[in-house]
C-alpha cells in the first residue's frame, strides 16, 4: 500500500468531512469509498486498507448524523426497528453527491468506484447501489446487512452481476446469523455475483476474513486492469 498517510479534509468544498489516501501514480484512479457503521467515524475504517490494491484512491467519509462524542451514523436509528431502504434516502443522496465530487477533487475514475461498508455502512452501500447501480462496480459488506423493503430490487434484478463480498460473523450479537443469511439470499436474488462467507467471530472481521477480503479485492483489481 502507499506509504503516505490518509489526510483529513473538511470545509466548504467538502460534501462530507473525510479522510483520503491518494495514490502516487497518475489518474484517473480506481477508488474505494470506505463507509463506516453506526457510531463510527471517518477514522475507524483504515484497518481495512491493508486489504486494498496498491495505488488505488481510498476515501472514508464521515456520516451525517452526529451522535456525540465523535460518533456518527448514516440515519437516526430507531430502537427495536430493523432499518428499511427508505431510511437511507438522505444518506444515499449525500453519498451520491460525495461520489460526484471525487473525480474533480482527487482524479477518481467515475467508472471504477467501489464501496466497502461496515455494518450500517454496508446497508448504506446496498441502498446506494439499488438506487443507482451503474455508479458502483462492487461492494464489500463487512458484518453488514441489506435493508428491508427491497422487493422491487429483487424483482428487477437491480444488482445484476455486481460483485459483492459478504463477511458474516456467526456469533454476531448485532446482526443475528439468521438475518445475515436472509440478507445474503436477498443480495443474490437481486442479481449480484455474491461471495458469501461466514466466520466464527462476532461483529468484526477475523484473520481469515481479512485474508479472504484481500483476495476478493485482488480479483477486483484484476478485473479493473482488464477494462
Amino acid at each position: 500500500m502507499q506509504e503516505n498517510e490518509p489526510v483529513f479534509v473538511d470545509g466548504d468544498t467538502a460534501v462530507l468531512p473525510h479522510r483520503v489516501l491518494q495514490p502516487n501514480t497518475p489518474g484517473p484512479h480506481p477508488t474505494v469509498v470506505m463507509i463506516h457503521g453506526h457510531l463510527g467515524s471517518e477514522e475507524v475504517m483504515w484497518i481495512f486498507r491493508q486489504t486494498l490494491p496498491d495505488n488505488w484512491l481510498v476515501v472514508a467519509p464521515r456520516a451525517l448524523v452526529d451522535e456525540g462524542h465523535g460518533r456518527y451514523s448514516w440515519h437516526p436509528r430507531q430502537q427495536d426497528e430493523w432499518p428499511a431502504l427508505k431510511a437511507f434516502d438522505t444518506a444515499v443522496d449525500t453519498l451520491l453527491q460525495f461520489l460526484d465530487s471525487l473525480p474533480g477533487a482527487y482524479d477518481a475514475d467515475p467508472h471504477q468506484i467501489y464501496l466497502m461498508g461496515f455494518s450500517q455502512g454496508a446497508a448504506a452501500s446496498f441502498a446506494l447501489a439499488i438506487r443507482e447501480p451503474e455508479r458502483v462496480q462492487g461492494i464489500a459488506s463487512l458484518v453488514g446487512f441489506m435493508p428491508l423493503g427491497v422487493d422491487e430490487a429483487i424483482e428487477t434484478a437491480r444488482l445484476a452481476d455486481l460483485p459483492v463480498f459478504m463477511a458474516v460473523g456467526t456469533e454476531d450479537k448485532f446482526i443475528p446469523l439468521e438475518i445475515a443469511r436472509a440478507c445474503g439470499k436477498a443480495v443474490r436474488a437481486a442479481g449480484a455475483y455474491l461471495e458469501y462467507r461466514e466466520y466464527d467471530t462476532g461483529h468484526k472481521l477475523n484473520g481469515s476474513g481479512l485474508q479472504k477480503l484481500k483476495k476478493w479485492w485482488a480479483e477486483r483489481a484484476a478485473d479493473a486492469a482488464r477494462r
